[in-house]
C-alpha cells in the first residue's frame, strides 16, 4: 500500500540517501534506524508530504502522495519529535484540537477515555504547562486511539516515555497492524512488537 521508489534526499549540498526503495503492507511495520544525521526525520516528514523528495516517488495505493493529497492525509496520522501540545490547553483540549485538525469530533467522553487509557486519568483538564515532559508525550500520543487512520508514521515516540508508557505504545502500536494498519517508526529504542511482520530499513550505510 505505501512504496518508496528510488527516493533522493538532499540537505544544502549533501545527499542524506539516494535511490531508496521500499514496501509497506497491511499489518506491517517498518523500522527506519542509522546514525543522527543519516535522514530518517527528513524521510519521514517526506511520507507525510512535508518534504519533496528531490527525486522519486513516494506511492500510496499505486498512486504519488502528491496526486491524491487530502485523499492521503486522511488514511495517515504524524507523531513528530515534539510533542505538539499547547501549554494553556488541558488535555482534553489539546486532543479535541488535533482531533478537529483531522477531520474528527469526538465526544467529551471519549476523549477524557482516551487520556485516562495513556495514564493520564484525573489529569485530564489540567493546562499541559504543568504536566511533565513525558505526560505530555502521553497527552500526544492518546491521539492515536481515537484516529481512523491506517498509516501511523512515529518519529521518536519512546522519548521522555517512562517504561509503563513504553508498554502502552507498544500494545498501541501492536493492535494497530492486527487490524491491519500500516506503521513507520524510528527509535533509538529496541522495538519489541510481537504482531504483524517488522522490516528493517538502514540508513547512512
Amino acid at each position: 500500500m505505501l512504496r518508496g521508489n528510488a527516493l533522493v534526499a538532499v540537505r544544502g549540498d549533501r545527499r542524506l540517501f539516494a535511490g531508496l526503495d521500499f514496501a509497506l503492507d497491511a499489518g506491517e511495520l517498518l523500522y527506519v534506524n542509522g546514525p543522527n544525521g543519516s535522514g530518517k526525520t527528513t524521510l519521514l516528514r517526506m511520507l507525510c508530504g512535508l518534504v519533496a523528495p528531490a527525486e522519486g516517488a513516494i506511492l500510496w495505493n499505486g498512486e504519488d502522495i502528491r496526486s491524491v493529497g487530502d485523499a492521503y492525509r486522511a488514511e495517515m496520522v504524524y507523531f513528530g519529535h515534539l510533542a505538539g501540545v499547547k501549554d494553556e490547553l488541558s488535555g482534553v483540549e489539546n486532543l479535541r484540537v488535533n482531533c478537529r485538525l483531522a477531520g474528527q469530533d469526538p465526544s467529551d467522553e471519549e476523549l477524557t477515555r482516551a487520556l485516562g487509557t495513556l495514564g493520564l486519568r484525573g489529569l485530564e483538564t489540567l493546562p499541559a504547562k504543568v504536566l511533565s515532559q513525558g505526560q505530555r508525550r502521553r497527552v500526544s500520543l492518546s491521539r492515536l486511539l481515537l484516529s481512523r487512520a491506517h498509516l501511523w508514521i512515529l518519529d521518536e515516540p519512546y522519548t521522555a516515555l517512562d517504561r509503563s508508557a513504553v508498554e502502552l505504545l507498544q500494545g498501541l502500536i501492536r493492535d494497530h497492524l492486527a487490524r491491519g494498519g500500516l506503521a513507520v517508526l524510528t527509535t533509538h529504542q529496541q522495538v519489541e512488537i510481537d504482531a504483524g511482520i517488522t522490516k528493517e530499513l538502514r540508513l547512512g550505510s
